[in-house]
């Protein structure tokens, strides 16, 4: 892309030859003429390239803009060549200066792998959408020096969102990485760590769960089959004693428990399944 050399001296010279090109931008319009008119084949593909070899210290300059953003230079140089690639796959010679095409085309492809790849979880593409429509209307709604953070209702009216979808695009903007589960919270003596703050499933919803669910099948049952397991599970007393206490051989006892049990357990899972 030419870029001016000029001074403000009055007697500057504001020809051609005062402006000159990026070192990284050599002249290769013969080769795109000549890449434009070749047939697929091995010459072709030679003249492609030479045409991707010239140009990619352009893409190396490119990526070193990026630099900066966490993300290591060699991934960088290898993503920019991709959009160099690319670029010079579609260039028409006919529609003006290569290098005005291929900038851009290369600083989409590196900004894509950041909103691609760049997250330590992977969002949906929705999440990625919103967050770009938020960034963006932040940023045109503070452009004037002093404006005020734009709210919330601001920032839906500005982009035709939703309350609720701003409040997710706002959270994906600070959701590039992720914090250990052991990252210290405090400082203090008594520090504490992320994980100590999470709480953890309670196993008597289960327990709950489970009950509930049996309920039906247990006021079905005979009165004297209700009678054993309320004294078997809730009044803690053996067979032995069942037994004792309503006339009967333990090992009938036994017998009873087993088929309530599963009678119960059969009605739960059935209704559960038919849920």
């Amino acid at each position: 892309m030419p870029i001016d050399m000029s001074t403000s001296r009055p007697d500057a010279p504001t020809t051609t030859a005062a402006r000159r090109r990026h070192d990284d931008a050599p002249d290769t319009a013969g080769l795109f003429a000549r890449l434009a008119v070749l047939e697929e084949g091995s010459e072709r593909e030679a003249v492609r390239d030479e045409l991707v070899t010239a140009w990619l210290p352009m893409a190396h300059r490119i990526a070193g803009r990026f630099r900066e953003r966490g993300e290591s230079i060699e991934d960088l140089r290898q993503v920019a060549a991709l959009g160099l690639v690319k670029a010079v796959d579609r260039f028409d010679p006919e529609r003006g200066a290569f290098e005005s095409y291929a900038v851009p085309t290369i600083t989409g492809e590196v900004k894509r792998h950041f909103r691609d790849r760049m997250w330590a979880l992977r969002v949906p593409r929705r999440v990625q959408e919103l967050r770009n429509k938020v960034r963006v209307a932040r940023r045109e709604l503070t452009q004037t020096p002093g404006s005020a953070e734009p709210a919330v209702a601001d920032l839906a009216a500005h982009t035709g969102l939703t309350e609720d979808e701003v409040a997710t695009g706002l959270e994906a903007l600070e959701s590039f990485s992720t914090l250990s589960l052991d990252a210290e919270l405090s400082s203090d003596e008594d520090g504490y760590s992320l994980v100590d703050t999470l709480g953890t499933a309670d196993a008597s919803y289960d327990t709950v769960v489970d009950r509930e669910s049996a309920k039906a099948g247990l006021r079905r049952l005979p009165e004297r089959d209700r009678a054993i397991l309320y004294m078997r599970f809730f009044e803690d007393m053996t067979q032995s004693r069942i037994a004792d206490q309503l006339g009967i051989s333990q090992m009938h006892v036994s017998r009873l428990i087993s088929r309530s049990c599963a009678r119960v357990r059969a009605e739960a899972l059935g209704e559960r399944a038919g849920a």
